[in-house]
């Protein structure tokens, strides 16, 4: 007998599929949502597996996935000593490359490899506070992790949907607010060789107080440093807002590669819900280095000083995501350490990303062996959205400041071999005098309390240190 034209015929599986009878006002559509639940689960599906065919000390092939592979699928390995994680970085007609997460994946011919479907934990609201490494684990003791709903923001908004940047705010920091203001949603690099001071001006800058959440991805760093960077310079007040993402310099590549796309993704679920984020990388170098490890594994060719191609293609790709959101969103503002290699301003990683952000600082070691801190170099440094953050006034005043300042840079050698005459040149006059007051008024350490107004700082300052002017003699 057919069934009335109005009612949802619902197929009642057999007892030996496990499913319970469905209740007598349950639609069709929920039966469906139940039985894809249960399907959903791992446990109950046949997943893609080869077996291990050849070890390399960074890699391993696989035969018997190809078919069903795709680049940066996850793999579960399975050996005797456990289980471990790697990602496929090829794939051929025959076998797969697989790049480990773990230095030591202890792979062995014939050991089980099957795909994952989940690529890592999502973000969930509850992060803020926490230390996950690049997989999205906890590595602070403080309990498992809440996972999200699995959004993956992989992909930079469409360049017509975002925001425009049109908001500045104070950094704290003296002598980056007056000479290169940041605006909300802006891409900045800040610029140095080692051991001049970078994460030590990073930390400065990731404690103002402008942003609702604070994403920070150490890679490559020292083990030993990475607790005294969160719990002495970032400080408990600031971490409670923070989410770290840590890849120390002894993890695998693939771990180095992975964790400043996880600290994207971090910062992107929360642009999503409306925050202002704060995205800290230190460094995009080591994420550079990382990324060509693992091309030259796979068998690319470098193309300049070693880097191979794909490494120039990967860092735009990332650094896109971050940025103004959508309307309705909220908006990611990045600063990165670039690491420059022999203090080359201009090899190959450094000269990319500053094409690709919204402005760069400069550090200069000779100004931090003169003990002025944070060492920026004020002529070198630009920020392409400073109009934006700055008043016409202010505007003006930065301007005459670096021509001063390029006026006392300049004449440094004539002076120190004592061919300057004062009252010869009124403007070099003024330079002398004001310049080292400047420079003075600049100095600032993470001690110090960030500076609300830094122009009336310097104005202060320059007040304090003018010299009475000699009453004439009788």
């Amino acid at each position: 007998m057919d069934a009335p034209a109005d009612t949802d015929i619902i197929a009642t599986p057999p007892p030996e599929a496990g499913l319970p009878p469905p209740a007598a006002a349950e639609t069709s559509l929920h039966a469906l949502e139940r039985v894809q639940s249960l399907f959903a689960s791992e446990r109950t599906l046949l997943r893609n597996g080869g077996h291990i065919d050849e070890v390399s000390p960074s890699h391993y092939r696989v035969r018997g996935v190809s078919g069903a592979a795709r680049l940066g699928d996850v793999v579960e390995h399975r050996s005797s000593s456990g289980v471990r994680s790697g990602e496929i970085v090829r794939i051929g007609p025959d076998d797969v490359l697989v790049s480990p997460y773990e230095n030591n994946p202890d792979a062995g011919i014939g050991d089980s490899v099957f795909i994952q479907t989940q690529r890592g934990a999502s973000p969930h609201g509850s992060w803020r506070g926490r230390v996950i490494d690049a997989l999205g684990r906890p590595v602070d003791a403080k309990g498992p992790m809440i996972s999200g709903k699995g959004e993956n923001l992989s992909a930079a908004p469409l360049a017509m949907t975002r925001q425009r940047v049109a908001t500045g705010f104070m950094t704290g920091v003296r002598v980056i607010d007056i000479f290169t203001p940041i605006c909300f949603g802006q891409r900045l690099g800040v610029f140095a060789g080692s051991g001049v001071g970078k994460s030590t001006l990073l930390a400065m800058l990731a404690s103002a107080e402008a942003f609702d959440t604070v994403v920070i991805a150490l890679i490559g760093e020292r083990g030993r440093e990475v607790r005294e960077f969160l719990e002495d310079t970032i400080g408990p007040k600031n971490l409670a807002k923070t989410v770290a993402v840590v890849a120390t310099s002894d993890e695998s590549a693939m771990m180095r590669k992975r964790a400043p796309d996880m600290a994207m993704r971090v910062a992107e679920h929360f642009r999503e819900k409306g925050d202002r984020v704060l995205l800290v990388l230190d460094s995009i170098t080591r994420l550079a280095h990382a990324l060509r490890e693992v091309a030259i594994g796979v068998g690319e060719p470098p193309v300049a000083r070693g880097y191979p191609a794909s490494v120039f293609t990967d860092l735009p790709r990332l650094l896109e995501r971050a940025g103004p959101g959508m309307d309705g969103t909220g908006s990611i503002t990045a600063i990165l350490s670039v690491l420059v290699d022999g203090d080359d301003h201009n090899d190959p990683v450094a000269d990319s990303i500053r094409g690709i952000l919204d402005g760069h600082v400069v550090l200069d070691r000779s100004i931090a062996e003169q003990g002025r801190y944070p060492p920026v170099d004020p002529l070198a440094s630009i920020s392409r959205l400073a109009p934006k953050a700055w008043t016409k006034e202010q505007q003006a005043l930065v301007t005459r400041l670096r021509s001063m300042i390029a006026r006392f840079e300049d004449t440094r050698d004539i002076r120190l071999l004592g061919a300057y005459q004062p009252g010869a040149d009124a403007e070099l006059d003024l330079a002398v005098r004001q310049v080292p007051v400047i420079y003075e008024a600049l100095t600032q350490s993470p001690q110090d309390k960030p500076s609300p107004d830094p122009f009336s700082d310097l104005a202060r300052h320059l007040k304090s240190r003018e010299k009475p002017v000699d009453e004439p003699a009788e």
